[in-house]
């Protein structure tokens, strides 16, 4: 610490520094209250769909019936949860979600953060007009592009070897392909952005120690974005995770469909029991769940990037 001091002949007295009265803005007592009431009301508005779901997972059908959806009589069980497993053969359509989210994710994140890395760490002619495409193509509503994409895959020939339509169609493929294109251009934009924030003396001295340019994605920048990467990864695993849309319109067997059209099976031809729908919602809502949980640390801290520097 400097001390000040000031000449008083032959010895000096030190002056100590003064303390700022400053501490930043004050929130108010009355703006606290008004932002935790609206947090709470907000939080409390969010749960109660979830909450009721759960509750009404956990009721027999005939207790429902006979006391009605907003009693509190009857028993309690998770007989709900096993006759909506068996009867909507989750155990088939979680694995087919995850022959078609793990690799559209991968790939995702992989093919976006080499055109995030291409545009942000190196100058040259199309970086920027690169970007904007890229982002541009969010603002793109997905289902203009289902009937052209149809035909597209349709016509796109394949060995039978690899897909028994001889096409794109009714494959996995094809909406991996579909997510990976859609999902890559937001991607790409985060990342681009979180890689612009990395201080370019990084990438000169590396390049001074002679490392290539593979060298300096995968060993210097690539392990600085985890926290935007996990981030990305959580998010990216929802959205795929939960799509409907691309499985219900390039595939055409059954057997090959995702755990989201798996709550199809639980609809009754004349009725229908929203106990048991209740249960299979919450069944497909489990593995999005986990994932969360296990990178609920790095997805907080990729959100957070930035937001305390001036």
């Amino acid at each position: 610490m400097t001390v000040l001091t000031e000449p008083t002949g032959e010895t000096t007295t030190p002056i100590a520094p003064s303390k700022s009265t400053h501490s930043g803005p004050k929130v108010s007592r009355g703006g606290r209250i008004f932002s935790y009431s609206f947090l709470t009301i907000t939080a409390v508005l969010w749960m109660i769909p979830l909450v009721w779901t759960i509750y009404t997972s956990l009721r027999p059908e005939k207790d429902t019936q006979k006391y009605g959806y907003l009693s509190t009589g009857g028993s309690f069980n998770f007989d709900n949860y096993a006759q909506a497993w068996n009867q909507g053969g989750f155990s088939n359509y979680f694995l087919n979600s995850a022959i078609i989210t793990i690799p559209a994710v991968v790939l995702t994140l992989v093919f976006a953060s080499m055109v995030a890395f291409a545009v942000s760490r190196f100058r040259w002619r199309f970086n920027i007009t690169l970007l904007i495409l890229f982002t541009a193509g969010n603002l793109l509503p997905q289902q203009i592009l289902a009937a052209p994409l149809f035909q597209l895959y349709k016509h796109f020939e394949l060995p039978y070897s690899v897909s028994d339509s001889g096409s794109l169609l009714n494959t996995y493929y094809g909406v991996i392909a579909a997510n990976i294109a859609f999902q890559v251009g937001f991607c790409t934009f985060v990342l681009s952005n979180y890689m612009k924030a990395l201080p370019g003396e990084l990438t000169e001295a590396a390049m001074v120690d002679g490392a290539g340019v593979w060298k300096q994605f995968w060993k210097i920048i690539l392990p600085l974005c985890r926290p935007a990467l996990a981030a990305l990864a959580t998010l990216e695993v929802i959205w795929v995770y939960n799509d409907f849309f691309w499985a219900l319109l390039f595939i055409q067997t059954g057997d090959r469909l995702p755990v989201t059209t798996g709550i199809n099976n639980l609809f009754g031809q004349y009725a229908q029991n929203d106990n048991l729908i209740a249960a299979g919602a919450l069944l497909t809502a489990i593995p999005v769940l986990a994932i969360y949980v296990a990178l609920q640390r790095q997805f907080v801290a990729g959100l957070t990037l930035g937001s305390n520097k001036g």
